[in-house]
């Protein structure tokens, strides 16, 4: 069997580029490209070695451990123990998916058990499994399984993100209290024009129980300007205390939002209790996310001076 050195060490080269990428951007490191060249090098130069029978030690565990941990090195420097600690623990994690992914699409694309069976020998009571992969072959599944990593741990940090902004809300009207949980967003810069008076935002499904269909209807269709101007609505109890709130959507001209006048809104965020009596709560008509985290987004202002006797 032909063994073409020059492709295998241009395969493995681009593989443990892309590794070493794929771990910076998980750590949040932006290495020198010339280190990420010399490690990958360094790798690749360590899988054509292994071809030459006079340095099979190089297939010990100890040896494939040390090299891995020298293109680290390479490429990230050693800065810190737990830092290299940490890298090298996500440096394993993207080979392990993307070996994965290359063992998965490798059997899910088999057609028969034949195929199976002739990739697999038995020697001296053990048994072998041989991949024949083709290099166009190789690269896709492992692109695959990176892409599929990167998406994962995406995903992940996002709500881990959107976790450290969540907080408790409890609404005041009348004699009545409603919850719900909201995310604490920087970028909600929506004010009342006339009074500056902060305004949140709250899913009007929320509120389905002391809000007219009528009035839901108008909310949902973004027609709240004629629910004020009371064409074709019912009256009730809440509606002295509704207010229309220009704001300008994104590529979109001005619109309004119909919003509420509480009593009060207490928010609780990691033993702190901020409450405020000046703000309004903007009725969105559709859901604020897909998954239901939460049902409400705070105005950054309102979290500024935690109330007297919180922890």
């Amino acid at each position: 069997m032909a063994i073409y050195i020059d492709i295998l060490f241009l395969r493995e080269l681009l593989v443990d580029g892309a590794v070493l990428l794929t771990t910076a951007w998980a750590c949040h490191i932006r290495p020198k490209p010339w280190r990420v060249l010399a490690a990958s090098v360094f790798g690749a130069s360590y899988v054509v070695l292994m071809l030459f029978p006079q340095l099979s030690f190089l297939f010990t565990l100890g040896v494939k451990i040390g090299f891995s941990l020298i293109m680290i090195w390479i490429t990230f420097g050693f800065h810190s123990l737990q830092r290299f600690i940490r890298t090298t623990l996500a440096f394993y994690a993207v080979n392990f998916v993307a070996a994965g992914a290359v063992l998965g699409l490798y059997y899910l694309f088999m057609q028969g058990s034949g195929e199976v069976w002739r990739t697999v020998t038995f020697s001296g009571g053990s048994v072998h499994a041989e991949l024949k992969l083709g290099i166009f072959y190789f690269a896709a599944a492992f692109v695959i399984g990176i892409y599929v990593y990167r998406s994962v741990l995406s995903q992940k940090r996002e709500k881990v993100l959107i976790g450290t902004h969540l907080a408790d809300v409890t609404i005041r009207i009348g004699e009545a209290e409603y919850g719900c949980t909201g995310l604490i967003d920087t970028g909600n810069q929506l004010y009342d024009p006339l009074t500056r008076t902060p305004v949140m935002v709250m899913e009007a499904s929320r509120w389905e129980a002391e809000i007219p269909a009528v009035w839901m209807k108008g909310i949902r269709d973004a027609q709240v300007d004629r629910l004020i101007a009371g064409q074709d609505t019912e009256p009730f109890p809440w509606q002295d205390r509704m207010r229309l709130v220009p704001f300008r959507g994104v590529n979109r001209g001005s619109q309004f939002m119909l919003a509420v006048k509480p009593d009060s809104v207490q928010i609780m965020r990691e033993g702190q209790i901020f409450e405020t009596s000046r703000v309004l709560i903007g009725l969105d008509g559709g859901k604020l996310t897909a998954d239901g985290t939460y049902q409400a987004i705070i105005h950054p202002s309102m979290v500024q001076q935690p109330s007297q006797g919180s922890a």
